[in-house]
Protein backbone atom coordinates (compact mmCIF):
# COMPACT_ATOMS: atom_id res chain seq x y z
CA UNK A 1 0.00 0.00 0.00
CA UNK A 2 2.57 2.16 0.55
CA UNK A 3 4.45 2.47 -2.81
CA UNK A 4 0.82 2.51 -4.50
CA UNK A 5 0.70 5.94 -5.82
CA UNK A 6 -1.89 8.24 -4.35
CA UNK A 7 -3.72 8.17 -7.96
CA UNK A 8 -4.03 4.89 -7.91
CA UNK A 9 -5.32 4.37 -4.67
CA UNK A 10 -8.07 6.71 -5.07
CA UNK A 11 -8.51 4.81 -8.59
CA UNK A 12 -8.60 1.21 -6.94
CA UNK A 13 -11.10 2.45 -3.62
CA UNK A 14 -13.35 4.08 -6.36
CA UNK A 15 -13.36 0.84 -8.35
CA UNK A 16 -14.04 -1.01 -5.25
CA UNK A 17 -17.08 1.09 -3.86
CA UNK A 18 -18.75 1.20 -7.54
CA UNK A 19 -19.04 -2.92 -7.04
CA UNK A 20 -15.84 -4.22 -8.84
CA UNK A 21 -14.27 -7.40 -7.24
CA UNK A 22 -10.72 -7.51 -5.91
CA UNK A 23 -9.29 -9.68 -9.25
CA UNK A 24 -11.56 -7.48 -11.56
CA UNK A 25 -9.42 -4.75 -10.21
CA UNK A 26 -6.53 -6.32 -10.30
CA UNK A 27 -7.03 -6.85 -14.37
CA UNK A 28 -8.25 -3.19 -14.71
CA UNK A 29 -5.18 -1.29 -12.85
CA UNK A 30 -2.63 -3.72 -12.65
CA UNK A 31 -2.37 -4.31 -9.30
CA UNK A 32 -1.94 -7.69 -7.27
CA UNK A 33 -5.06 -8.61 -5.61
CA UNK A 34 -3.15 -8.95 -2.43
CA UNK A 35 -2.36 -5.24 -2.66
CA UNK A 36 -5.95 -4.40 -3.75
CA UNK A 37 -7.08 -6.39 -0.73
CA UNK A 38 -4.49 -4.72 1.77
CA UNK A 39 -5.92 -1.31 0.47
CA UNK A 40 -9.29 -1.99 0.91
CA UNK A 41 -8.90 -3.45 4.49
CA UNK A 42 -6.78 -0.51 5.69
CA UNK A 43 -9.09 1.98 3.93
CA UNK A 44 -12.17 0.19 5.26
CA UNK A 45 -10.94 0.35 8.92
CA UNK A 46 -10.06 4.21 9.12
CA UNK A 47 -13.40 4.51 7.32
CA UNK A 48 -15.08 2.80 10.62
CA UNK A 49 -13.03 5.38 12.67
CA UNK A 50 -14.20 7.77 10.79
CA UNK A 51 -18.20 7.57 10.97
CA UNK A 52 -17.81 6.79 14.83
CA UNK A 53 -16.35 10.11 15.00
CA UNK A 54 -18.45 12.37 12.23
CA UNK A 55 -21.93 10.61 13.30
CA UNK A 56 -22.70 12.16 16.61
CA UNK A 57 -25.17 14.03 18.07
CA UNK A 58 -27.01 13.48 15.59
CA UNK A 59 -31.03 15.34 15.05
CA UNK A 60 -32.98 12.23 13.49
CA UNK A 61 -36.71 11.91 14.24
CA UNK A 62 -37.22 9.02 12.39
CA UNK A 63 -35.13 5.67 11.94
CA UNK A 64 -35.72 2.22 9.81
CA UNK A 65 -33.65 -0.68 11.33
CA UNK A 66 -33.04 -3.85 9.36
CA UNK A 67 -30.33 -6.65 8.78
CA UNK A 68 -29.06 -7.78 5.91
CA UNK A 69 -27.70 -11.14 5.14
CA UNK A 70 -24.23 -12.09 4.33
CA UNK A 71 -21.78 -14.86 4.93
CA UNK A 72 -18.13 -14.91 5.04
CA UNK A 73 -15.67 -18.13 4.20
CA UNK A 74 -18.90 -20.86 4.09
CA UNK A 75 -22.66 -20.77 4.23
CA UNK A 76 -23.47 -21.96 7.94
CA UNK A 77 -24.30 -25.32 7.08
CA UNK A 78 -20.91 -25.87 6.47
CA UNK A 79 -19.74 -23.71 9.66
CA UNK A 80 -17.92 -25.40 12.32
CA UNK A 81 -19.54 -25.51 15.27
CA UNK A 82 -19.12 -22.94 17.84
CA UNK A 83 -16.66 -20.74 15.35
CA UNK A 84 -18.60 -17.22 15.02
CA UNK A 85 -16.05 -15.58 12.59
CA UNK A 86 -17.30 -17.53 9.67
CA UNK A 87 -21.08 -18.50 8.29
CA UNK A 88 -23.71 -16.69 8.50
CA UNK A 89 -23.18 -12.30 9.36
CA UNK A 90 -25.82 -10.31 9.29
CA UNK A 91 -25.49 -6.75 8.36
CA UNK A 92 -26.89 -4.41 11.08
CA UNK A 93 -27.99 -1.02 9.39
CA UNK A 94 -29.92 2.34 11.34
CA UNK A 95 -31.41 4.48 8.66
CA UNK A 96 -31.97 8.06 8.87
CA UNK A 97 -35.86 8.42 6.70
CA UNK A 98 -35.62 12.16 5.78
CA UNK A 99 -31.94 12.13 5.09
CA UNK A 100 -31.51 8.60 4.09
CA UNK A 101 -28.04 8.23 6.28
CA UNK A 102 -27.09 5.29 7.64
CA UNK A 103 -26.21 6.33 11.13
CA UNK A 104 -25.01 3.44 12.49
CA UNK A 105 -24.18 -0.51 11.16
CA UNK A 106 -22.74 -3.14 12.72
CA UNK A 107 -21.74 -7.03 11.57
CA UNK A 108 -22.50 -10.26 12.96
CA UNK A 109 -24.67 -13.03 14.25
CA UNK A 110 -28.55 -12.34 13.83
CA UNK A 111 -28.68 -12.95 18.06
CA UNK A 112 -29.14 -10.54 20.65
CA UNK A 113 -25.55 -9.79 21.44
CA UNK A 114 -25.17 -8.15 18.28
CA UNK A 115 -28.41 -6.55 18.61
CA UNK A 116 -27.94 -4.92 22.03
CA UNK A 117 -24.75 -3.68 20.93
CA UNK A 118 -26.00 -2.23 17.36
CA UNK A 119 -29.56 -0.48 18.96
CA UNK A 120 -26.67 0.65 22.26
CA UNK A 121 -24.48 2.01 19.22
CA UNK A 122 -27.49 3.74 17.88
CA UNK A 123 -28.43 5.37 21.28
CA UNK A 124 -25.11 7.17 21.22
CA UNK A 125 -25.61 8.63 18.03
CA UNK A 126 -29.07 9.85 17.97
CA UNK A 127 -30.04 12.69 20.36
CA UNK A 128 -33.91 13.53 21.30
CA UNK A 129 -36.80 11.48 21.30
CA UNK A 130 -36.89 9.47 17.64
CA UNK A 131 -39.40 6.99 16.50
CA UNK A 132 -37.77 3.77 15.34
CA UNK A 133 -39.18 0.75 12.74
CA UNK A 134 -38.08 -2.35 12.70
CA UNK A 135 -39.52 -6.09 10.92
CA UNK A 136 -40.57 -8.61 13.75
CA UNK A 137 -37.09 -9.93 14.28
CA UNK A 138 -37.57 -10.90 18.21
CA UNK A 139 -34.56 -9.60 19.53
CA UNK A 140 -35.55 -5.77 18.91
CA UNK A 141 -38.09 -4.73 21.70
CA UNK A 142 -36.17 -5.81 24.33
CA UNK A 143 -32.35 -4.34 23.32
CA UNK A 144 -34.22 -1.01 22.33
CA UNK A 145 -36.45 -0.88 25.92
CA UNK A 146 -33.02 -1.42 27.72
CA UNK A 147 -30.92 1.55 25.35
CA UNK A 148 -33.96 4.32 24.82
CA UNK A 149 -35.88 3.15 27.90
CA UNK A 150 -38.95 5.55 27.37
CA UNK A 151 -37.66 7.72 25.04
CA UNK A 152 -38.26 6.89 21.82
CA UNK A 153 -41.82 6.25 20.17
CA UNK A 154 -41.36 2.24 18.71
CA UNK A 155 -43.46 0.11 16.32
CA UNK A 156 -42.56 -3.51 14.52
CA UNK A 157 -43.66 -3.75 11.06
CA UNK A 158 -44.04 -7.32 9.74
CA UNK A 159 -44.71 -8.45 6.21
CA UNK A 160 -46.99 -11.09 5.13
CA UNK A 161 -46.09 -13.46 2.26
CA UNK A 162 -47.57 -15.88 0.20
CA UNK A 163 -46.10 -19.62 1.35
CA UNK A 164 -44.15 -21.39 -1.79
CA UNK A 165 -46.05 -23.96 -3.83
CA UNK A 166 -43.23 -25.87 -3.12
CA UNK A 167 -42.91 -26.13 0.46
CA UNK A 168 -40.35 -23.38 1.07
CA UNK A 169 -40.51 -20.59 3.02
CA UNK A 170 -41.13 -17.07 1.06
CA UNK A 171 -38.37 -15.51 3.29
CA UNK A 172 -35.07 -17.27 2.18
CA UNK A 173 -35.90 -17.45 -1.42
CA UNK A 174 -33.98 -14.92 -3.50
CA UNK A 175 -37.42 -13.60 -4.71
CA UNK A 176 -40.17 -13.53 -2.13
CA UNK A 177 -43.97 -14.69 -2.85
CA UNK A 178 -46.63 -12.37 -3.62
CA UNK A 179 -47.21 -9.96 -0.50
CA UNK A 180 -50.37 -10.49 1.28
CA UNK A 181 -49.98 -7.72 3.72
CA UNK A 182 -48.48 -5.92 6.80
CA UNK A 183 -48.80 -5.65 10.39
CA UNK A 184 -47.93 -2.79 12.23
CA UNK A 185 -47.55 -3.03 15.68
CA UNK A 186 -46.88 -0.48 18.51
CA UNK A 187 -44.53 -1.34 21.17
CA UNK A 188 -43.81 1.94 22.90
CA UNK A 189 -45.20 5.45 22.71
CA UNK A 190 -47.33 6.88 20.20
CA UNK A 191 -45.77 6.56 16.58
CA UNK A 192 -47.40 8.22 13.90
CA UNK A 193 -48.86 5.13 11.79
CA UNK A 194 -48.01 7.18 8.26
CA UNK A 195 -44.69 6.76 9.30
CA UNK A 196 -44.03 3.12 10.15
CA UNK A 197 -42.28 2.24 7.20
CA UNK A 198 -38.63 0.08 6.56
CA UNK A 199 -38.98 0.90 2.49
CA UNK A 200 -36.20 3.25 2.81
CA UNK A 201 -33.85 1.33 4.74
CA UNK A 202 -34.74 -2.34 2.57
CA UNK A 203 -33.70 0.30 -0.74
CA UNK A 204 -30.32 1.17 1.18
CA UNK A 205 -29.96 -2.98 1.26
CA UNK A 206 -30.53 -2.76 -2.68
CA UNK A 207 -28.01 0.03 -2.72
CA UNK A 208 -25.27 -2.55 -0.73
CA UNK A 209 -25.63 -5.27 -2.67
CA UNK A 210 -25.05 -3.15 -6.01
CA UNK A 211 -22.11 -1.08 -4.89
CA UNK A 212 -20.33 -4.50 -2.73
CA UNK A 213 -19.26 -6.60 -5.02
CA UNK A 214 -19.02 -9.09 -1.68
CA UNK A 215 -22.56 -8.96 -1.05
CA UNK A 216 -24.09 -9.76 -4.94
CA UNK A 217 -25.34 -13.43 -4.49
CA UNK A 218 -24.35 -16.28 -6.08
CA UNK A 219 -20.84 -15.72 -6.85
CA UNK A 220 -17.75 -16.73 -5.38
CA UNK A 221 -16.70 -12.73 -3.88
CA UNK A 222 -17.24 -13.32 -0.88
CA UNK A 223 -15.37 -12.46 2.02
CA UNK A 224 -12.76 -15.38 2.88
CA UNK A 225 -12.05 -13.86 6.62
CA UNK A 226 -14.49 -11.61 9.20
CA UNK A 227 -11.87 -8.41 9.22
CA UNK A 228 -12.08 -7.90 5.79
CA UNK A 229 -15.75 -8.26 5.45
CA UNK A 230 -16.42 -6.02 8.13
CA UNK A 231 -13.43 -3.18 6.18
CA UNK A 232 -15.73 -3.80 3.29
CA UNK A 233 -18.85 -2.57 5.10
CA UNK A 234 -17.15 0.48 6.27
CA UNK A 235 -16.12 1.44 2.59
CA UNK A 236 -19.43 1.08 1.47
CA UNK A 237 -21.14 2.95 4.45
CA UNK A 238 -18.87 5.63 3.87
CA UNK A 239 -19.54 5.99 0.43
CA UNK A 240 -22.35 5.67 0.52
CA UNK A 241 -23.13 8.85 3.05
CA UNK A 242 -20.24 10.98 1.97
CA UNK A 243 -19.86 10.67 -1.88
CA UNK A 244 -23.04 9.10 -3.39
CA UNK A 245 -25.63 11.59 -4.29
CA UNK A 246 -29.61 10.56 -3.75
CA UNK A 247 -31.44 11.26 -6.55
CA UNK A 248 -34.28 12.02 -4.93
CA UNK A 249 -32.82 14.43 -2.48
CA UNK A 250 -29.96 16.33 -4.88
CA UNK A 251 -27.75 15.91 -2.10
CA UNK A 252 -25.59 13.54 -0.25
CA UNK A 253 -27.00 11.57 3.04
CA UNK A 254 -24.19 13.60 4.72
CA UNK A 255 -25.10 16.94 3.57
CA UNK A 256 -29.18 16.48 4.74
CA UNK A 257 -27.53 15.86 8.18
CA UNK A 258 -25.97 18.77 8.11
CA UNK A 259 -22.47 16.94 8.57
CA UNK A 260 -21.21 18.08 5.02
CA UNK A 261 -21.81 21.07 2.59
CA UNK A 262 -20.89 18.93 -0.57
CA UNK A 263 -20.68 15.56 -1.90
CA UNK A 264 -17.05 14.43 -1.51
CA UNK A 265 -14.91 12.51 -3.73
CA UNK A 266 -13.71 9.42 -3.64
CA UNK A 267 -9.99 11.30 -3.24
CA UNK A 268 -11.29 13.40 -0.49
CA UNK A 269 -12.85 10.40 1.37
CA UNK A 270 -9.40 8.47 0.74
CA UNK A 271 -7.44 11.48 2.60
CA UNK A 272 -9.37 12.38 5.49
CA UNK A 273 -10.06 8.33 6.57
CA UNK A 274 -6.06 8.04 6.02
CA UNK A 275 -6.09 10.59 9.11
CA UNK A 276 -7.89 8.25 11.57
CA UNK A 277 -6.49 4.94 13.11
CA UNK A 278 -8.75 1.80 13.40
CA UNK A 279 -10.60 2.60 17.32
CA UNK A 280 -11.23 -1.25 17.85
CA UNK A 281 -9.01 -4.10 16.61
CA UNK A 282 -10.84 -6.68 15.06
CA UNK A 283 -11.31 -9.51 17.89
CA UNK A 284 -9.66 -13.00 17.40
CA UNK A 285 -10.91 -16.17 18.82
CA UNK A 286 -8.29 -18.94 20.53
CA UNK A 287 -7.28 -21.51 17.95
CA UNK A 288 -8.59 -24.77 18.91
CA UNK A 289 -6.81 -27.90 20.05
CA UNK A 290 -6.59 -30.33 17.17
CA UNK A 291 -9.15 -33.44 16.94
CA UNK A 292 -9.48 -36.08 14.86
CA UNK A 293 -11.33 -35.20 11.74
CA UNK A 294 -13.00 -37.47 9.17
CA UNK A 295 -11.91 -35.78 5.27
CA UNK A 296 -15.74 -35.92 5.28
CA UNK A 297 -15.93 -33.32 7.78
CA UNK A 298 -17.07 -29.91 6.85
CA UNK A 299 -13.95 -28.13 9.06
CA UNK A 300 -11.58 -30.56 7.24
CA UNK A 301 -10.65 -28.18 4.20
CA UNK A 302 -7.52 -27.94 2.12
CA UNK A 303 -4.12 -27.25 4.23
CA UNK A 304 -5.65 -28.11 7.46
CA UNK A 305 -4.61 -31.78 7.13
CA UNK A 306 -1.61 -30.79 7.09
CA UNK A 307 -1.43 -28.72 9.85
CA UNK A 308 -3.56 -31.43 11.59
CA UNK A 309 -0.56 -34.28 11.29
CA UNK A 310 1.90 -31.75 12.00
CA UNK A 311 0.83 -31.03 15.74
CA UNK A 312 -0.23 -34.29 17.16
CA UNK A 313 3.36 -34.51 18.47
CA UNK A 314 3.70 -38.06 17.96
CA UNK A 315 4.98 -40.45 14.84
CA UNK A 316 2.75 -43.48 13.37
CA UNK A 317 4.33 -46.24 11.62
CA UNK A 318 2.63 -47.30 8.81
CA UNK A 319 2.06 -50.92 8.42
CA UNK A 320 3.98 -52.12 4.88
CA UNK A 321 6.01 -49.17 4.60
CA UNK A 322 9.80 -49.14 3.41
CA UNK A 323 12.80 -49.43 6.33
Amino acid sequence: MNVLPREKQVQIIAALIEGCSIRSVERLYGVHRDTVMRLGVAIGERCAAMHDSMMRDLHVTMLEMDELWSFVSCKQKHAAEGVTDEGDQYIYTALGASSRAIVSFAVGKRNATTTRSFVNDVRARVLGRPQITTDAFPQYPAAIALAFEEECDFATLEKVYAGDPTGGQAHVRYSPGQLRGTKKRVVTGAPDPSHIATSYVERSNLSARMTNRRLTRLTNAFSKKLRNHRAAIALMVAAYNLVHVVETLKMTPAMALGITERPWTVAELVDEAMRFEPTEPIPTLPPEPPKEQSKFDPRFRRGERKALHLTRGQLRVIPGGKR
